[in-house]
């Protein structure tokens, strides 16, 4: 069995999941790896089982069958060979394409985008999480309703069961254009809804002073498994998959003597579906929010350099590119070798080499968090009333007391607090002596 199928399936998934085939085009030889490694991991989280791969060279789809016609005939007899149930296209096929292929190979046809979406819709818990992949569902959808035939019995759920077939949110879904797009309003209303709570969460989050540590990185770069070795905990759920996490996870802990928020977020992904981007992007709208970024990138990867790049990119667009940011070298223990740790650290020099499952580097992590949430604080010289001693323990909650001098008729106070904690002291701060 070859490297891109190899990763991460074990005898027990090979013995019970639906037995899945590879396919995916190229313009050059030897390149296209990554993306079907990817496609392998996808196939992998959805529950299906890769056991063959097929890469055919060819500058662009064919139009009816996505892969040429010699190529089909041999997939055809892959099929029957490997008793393949599902084959899996790393692109996204056109009804026509779907219709042919299903007709020729006679199993279950799916594209990158219905696997994402199909793994999307397992993973979703919270109520917003799930409208936007309802959405996204119904979006694509849309245009591939034929009206009649095996595309109805597909987008109905009527194959039977198994990866792909998993319906938007928890109704059942209408199978006329106008239907669809009744529902899909009515989700944007839902959306718009829940979006306004999501913005009073927010804003009760910044009022608490504690700053917002958010991890984000390309998916399956271990910020699960980061979170739950930094909070202490296993209340994350962290598996090898991809898309583990999908909903936003917020926890309120003290790293290195700093009190902090610190959240999870969906992970990024190579060509990231059309129809999956608003959805995707919305769950990042909260790293508006944070004040320090763990950029977590899994250094063991070969296209580690690459991965950051992109996901740069995404924090470009979402304009948050320029907040403190550590760089996290996450599955330092997988790097193998004097020479590649070399070229790794060559190629981010400004990375920190970590571990969270082995507990290597997490220390420095902490410190590293610490310094970054406590350097946001603003220092001030207080007086305050005997009876307002309240405010002590406020400065305590949003930041440190240096020191507390008591005298006869004040309290002084040397203390670092929050920017959104400052005007509740204004009418006790005096210059410092």
């Amino acid at each position: 069995m070859n490297e891109i199928i190899a990763v991460g399936l074990e005898r027990e998934t090979l013995l019970t999941a639906e037995k899945a085939i590879l396919v995916g085009l190229t313009p050059l030889r030897g390149e296209g790896l990554r993306s079907m490694r990817e496609l392998a991991q996808l196939a992998l989280s959805a529950g299906a089982a890769p056991v063959e791969v097929m890469v055919q060279v060819r500058n662009r789809p064919d139009q009816n069958t996505y892969i040429g016609k010699g190529k089909l005939e041999q997939l055809r007899a892959l099929c029957l060979s490997t008793d393949a149930e599902i084959v899996l296209f790393d692109g996204e096929l056109t009804p026509v394409q779907v219709s042919n292929l299903v007709d020729k190979l006679d199993c279950k046809v799916l594209d990158r985008t219905e696997l994402i979406l199909d793994i999307f819709a397992h993973h979703a818990t919270s109520r917003e999480g799930k409208l936007q992949v309802e959405l996204a569902q119904l979006s694509y959808l849309l245009p591939r309703l034929l009206g009649k035939g095996r595309m109805m019995d597909r987008i109905a759920g009527g194959s039977g069961g198994g990866v792909g077939v998993r319906g938007p949110g928890e109704t059942k879904l209408e199978t006329d254009r106008s239907g669809l797009r009744r529902k899909m309003a009515r989700l944007r209303e839902d959306l718009e809804t829940v979006k306004r709570q999501r913005e009073i969460e927010h804003k009760t989050r910044r009022e608490s002073g504690l700053p917002m540590v958010s991890l984000v990185g390309y998916t399956n770069a271990g910020k699960s498994t980061l979170l739950n070795a930094l909070v202490g905990s296993q209340q994350v759920r962290a598996h090898d998959r991809l898309f583990e996490t999908l909903d936003t996870t917020i926890r309120r802990v003290e790293i290195a003597g700093a009190e902090v928020l610190i959240s999870d977020t969906v992970g990024f992904i190579h060509k990231l579906p059309r129809d999956l981007f608003s959805a995707f992007m919305a769950t990042l709208e909260q790293l508006g929010d944070a004040d320090v970024i763990l950029h977590v990138i899994d250094a063991s990867a070969p296209w580690a350099a690459t991965e950051r790049a992109a996901s740069e990119h995404i924090l470009q667009r979402l304009g948050v590119a320029d907040k403190p940011t550590v760089v996290v070298l996450n599955k330092w223990d997988r790097v193998t070798g004097t020479r590649r740790a070399e070229q790794v650290m060559a190629d981010m020099p400004d990375g920190l080499p970590v571990s969270a499952l082995e507990d290597v580097g997490l220390d420095e992590l902490r410190n590293r968090i610490a310094q970054a949430a406590l350097a946001r604080l603003v220092p001030l010289s207080l007086q305050l009333p005997y009876d307002r001693m309240e405010l002590l323990q406020l400065c305590r909650q949003h930041g440190r007391v240096m020191s507390v001098s008591y005298e006869p008729d004040f309290v002084a106070a040397e203390v670092e607090v929050s920017s959104e904690t400052v005007a509740r002291l204004k009418a006790f701060v005096v210059a410092p002596s």
